[in-house]
């Protein structure tokens, strides 16, 4: 086990986290954190035209 592989898995949680807070804060009818959407790949500028919030 390298800093690599600790690397990978630190990023896969940090993703997941993301994607979970992110989802929590649509279905509260709540904008997601800027931070959390740029780390799914998502533009928040795009997110903010979807006319939903």
């Amino acid at each position: 086990m390298d800093r690599g592989l600790f690397f990978v898995i630190g990023d896969f949680f940090s993703t997941f986290g993301s994607a979970a807070s992110a989802s929590r804060a649509v279905e509260a009818g709540r904008k997601p954190r800027p931070s959390d959407l740029k780390k799914l790949g998502i533009d928040p500028a795009a997110f903010d035209r979807t006319g939903r919030f």
